[in-house]
């Protein structure tokens, strides 16, 4: 079957969209602190369903041209990168310094997995 993109834009698009639901089922309920517990813990894995039908088939296709540990590293950095977005746009949160250095050893580790070494 072909593809109608190639494998990394459609994998990384794939988990790009799948860590939008996944942001906002873990921490999209912060919002709404008079929401019961239980209801946030079903309303959320609502929403996880739909990120986990989005995970499951960027890994699967993505496996092959990237290794197991080069997809869970985009995945890492998609998450951090999203949850950036979301903290500040949606929580109101905003991200200091230590948070951003945080974040960049993060995205130097992920310079270490996909580097080609001699």
């Amino acid at each position: 079957m072909a593809l109608p993109f190639s494998v990394p834009v459609l994998t990384i698009g794939l988990l790009l969209l799948s860590n939008v639901f996944m942001t906002f089922a873990w921490y999209g309920h912060l919002k709404f602190k008079e929401t019961t517990l239980i209801a946030v813990i079903f309303i959320s894995w609502g929403i996880a369903f739909f990120e986990y039908t989005l995970m499951v088939p960027a890994n699967r296709i993505g496996h092959g041209h990237f290794s197991a540990a080069e997809l869970k590293t985009i995945q890492e950095v998609i998450t951090l990168s999203v949850f950036a977005v979301f903290s500040v746009f949606y929580l109101k949160e905003p991200l200091s310094w230590n948070h951003i250095v945080g974040f960049a050893f993060i995205g130097l580790g992920a310079f270490f997995i996909f580097h080609k070494w001699a």
